[in-house]
């Protein structure tokens, strides 16, 4: 890229690093444009990272050399954003999650797997109403199966659906690469929605209850009400910012989260589950967070460090995400596809909000929280954290990703297994 008639030219990994910084800029300021008390927060971050996608991926690539060097560096943004918001979550919630997941376990267990199938369901409807519209049955489904770990932003999901047709497909390998590629081109159509349809609505349903927030902050604290009694002034820093106890956490997690479990017949080489970067980085970190301290030594970093870098991360993730999904998006993309998409997110919230509410009676903040971890969104638990003023909804959010992460990769799985 050449500026001031090439006096100034950006290459390579700068301009990687411009082009980030050029997002970051232009979404924050995006981000803060609110219409009767809504706005994207963060999230306009990844708007903006979905037109860069779209308009300046080519760029890019081009900046960065190849297609794969441009691949693998949006990726390595993504993943680290990834590792730095989770851990700082995990941290967060720590000291009262456990006590939170005592009391109501059996009402997230009901939450994370109903949002799921809700989920399923009408990804099955989806299928069976537009396939008598496409000529090719197979690669409709996977793109509709690829449109539903989208809807829910799950990698986790979208990874075992692509392994699933893989392995389903193996004999016709040409196939399979067909529609290994439809899985991702619906998980990218879906992706939009999946995030910003869960951001607008931890925004919309607290207004449309009329709810009284400062009350709401007073139930979600009766829940998590921390009994945790802190010796931090008598324990010995690893650094004055935490941040050798915060990698720590993440390097554990990391390990944790590559953890394959088989979920066939073939073992290792077959259908694998694990928790991935997310579920260990956020496990272990709440493990840390809970006990806080290892003898003298303290584990837990600064609230200040963890909202620090809990922002960072989900701005960092954000852009790896939305440049990548963006760079195929217009390509694909059918309204149709996307309608598709937008049903597979509202309609589990909507049905998660109704259990979480009506059925279960928890709190107005502790059922959005539980809805965002069902729905395995990140995003939208930033969002919500802002919302609500109060980090305890992390600990409804932790409770439930494990069980909607798990349910989610099943759901995939099935869904071409038995109408492939």
């Amino acid at each position: 890229m050449h500026l001031f008639n090439g006096v100034i030219s950006i290459s390579d990994v700068s301009y990687l690093i411009f082009s980030i910084m050029a997002i970051v800029a232009l979404g924050y300021l995006i981000g803060r444009i609110t219409i009767k008390g809504i706005s994207l927060g963060t999230a306009g971050v990844f708007v903006v990272s979905l037109l860069y996608g779209a308009f300046f991926y080519d760029n890019l690539t081009t900046a960065l050399k190849t297609a794969e060097m441009a691949h693998n560096g949006l990726k390595i943004v993504e993943n680290l954003g990834l590792v730095f918001f989770v851990t700082s979550v995990g941290f967060i919630a720590g000291p009262k999650f456990f006590k939170n997941l005592k009391k109501n376990f059996k009402s997230y267990i009901l939450l994370g797997v109903s949002i799921i199938l809700a989920g399923g369901i009408t990804c099955v409807a989806c299928y069976m109403i537009g396939r008598h519209f496409e000529s090719n049955q197979q690669e409709f489904l996977a793109l509709i199966d690829g449109l539903l770990s989208g809807s829910l932003t799950t990698t986790p999901g979208f990874s075992a659906a692509k392994e699933t047709v893989k392995n389903v497909y193996a004999a016709n390998p040409n196939l399979a690469n067909e529609l290994e590629s439809a899985v991702t081109v619906g998980y990218g159509i879906a992706y939009l929605f999946g995030v910003i349809g869960v951001v607008l609505f931890v925004q919309i349903m607290p207004k449309l209850v009329h709810a009284d927030m400062d009350e709401e902050r007073k139930k979600l604290a009766s829940v998590n009400m921390d009994s945790a009694k802190r010796t931090a002034n008598s324990l010995i820093d690893i650094d004055d910012m935490g941040l050798g106890a915060f990698g720590l956490a993440a390097l554990i997690g990391l390990v944790i989260g590559n953890i394959r479990i088989p979920l066939t017949s073939q073992g290792l080489s077959g259908t694998c589950f694990s928790l991935t970067t997310t579920g260990g980085a956020l496990i272990t970190a709440l493990v840390f967070g809970h006990f806080s301290h290892v003898g003298k030594i303290n584990i837990m970093p600064p609230k200040k460090t963890l909202e620090c870098l809990r922002e960072l991360g989900l701005m960092i993730f954000l852009i790896g995400a939305g440049v990548a999904g963006g760079a195929n998006f217009a390509k694909y993309f059918k309204p149709i596809y996307f309608l598709y998409g937008a049903l597979m997110t509202t309609i589990p919230m909507i049905v998660g909000f109704i259990i979480a509410t009506k059925v279960l009676k928890l709190s107005l903040l502790n059922s959005l929280g539980s809805i965002t971890g069902g729905m395995t969104s990140t995003p939208a638990l930033g969002t919500l954290i802002h919302v609500a003023k109060t980090e305890d909804v992390a600990s409804a959010y932790a409770a439930t990703y494990p069980i909607a992460l798990l349910a989610v990769v099943l759901v995939s799985q099935f869904m071409i297994v038995i109408f492939g």
